[in-house]
């Protein structure tokens, strides 16, 4: 099993959901964060002063997943997130060692 992690920009992530749910992703969790790479923030005008924003919004996703749909799951969301300008996110993927239903107590694959 594998976790997916992608931070995402905050208006790529419906079709980044729809997308996933049609590959037969069952759930996922979103969290709204926020942070920066390579373009370090951004200069915007407000009020006709400018400031600097050192810390962009993004979307952060988390979906569990089976080592025969990780391939498929990295390129749905690669698709559905690209807008091919800078600050699109990334994609980052760690081995997970257990899932647990709280609720029946499965475990493994079965508690995806």
């Amino acid at each position: 099993m594998k976790l997916v992690m992608a931070i995402i920009k905050p208006f790529k992530l419906d079709e980044v959901r729809e997308a996933l749910t049609t590959l037969g992703v069952d759930g996922l969790t979103v969290s709204e964060v926020k942070g920066f790479g390579r373009q370090k923030g951004q200069t915007e005008i407000y009020r006709g002063a400018e400031y600097e924003v050192n810390f962009l919004p993004k979307i952060k996703i988390e979906v569990a997943v089976s080592n025969d749909l990780l391939e498929q799951v990295i390129e749905t969301i690669q698709g559905s997130a690209n807008t091919g300008q800078i600050g699109d996110g990334k994609i980052f993927v760690l081995d997970l060692q257990a899932a647990i239903r709280i609720r029946t107590g499965d475990t493994g694959l079965d508690a995806l």
